[in-house]
């Protein structure tokens, strides 16, 4: 009998035209076993949600740059809740001053991983949260 595998979805929220790092994280996460949908750039909250539910995944995952995280991020959180999927486990990356951390962890946001973060701990951490 297999292990079912964790699917995620990686997308790029708001305006934010730079996608090298949403795709170096998608092919991460392949390589550890996950099945992952990318959603392509310059998603609503509202395109990422929709994608989450008719998808079914375990976890979405956001990168952004362009600053618009402390909008975008509890927005998904939020709409998920909304929509029933609440368990969801919902993570992000990219350019986030350390600052702005707490309150998007407080949001719902469970871990947000900065520039420099090792892909291997990214892995980990999804599948120890997920198992």
């Amino acid at each position: 009998m297999s292990e079912k595998r964790i699917r995620v979805l990686v997308a790029k929220p708001g305006l934010d035209g730079h996608d090298r790092g949403a795709k170096v994280i998608a092919q991460a996460l392949r390589d550890g076993g996950m099945e992952v949908v990318y959603t392509g750039l310059r998603q609503t909250p509202e395109q990422i949600v929709s994608a989450a539910l008719q998808e079914d995944v375990d976890v979405v995952g956001m990168s952004i740059l362009s600053g618009a995280h402390g909008t975008l991020f509890p927005e998904v959180v939020n709409l998920l809740r909304e929509k029933g999927a609440g368990d969801v486990l919902v993570v992000g990356g990219g350019i986030i001053p350390e600052e702005d951390i707490p309150a998007l962890k407080e949001a719902g946001v469970a871990e947000i991983f900065g520039p420099g973060t090792p892909l291997a701990n990214v892995v980990t951490y999804i599948k120890e949260k997920l198992n």
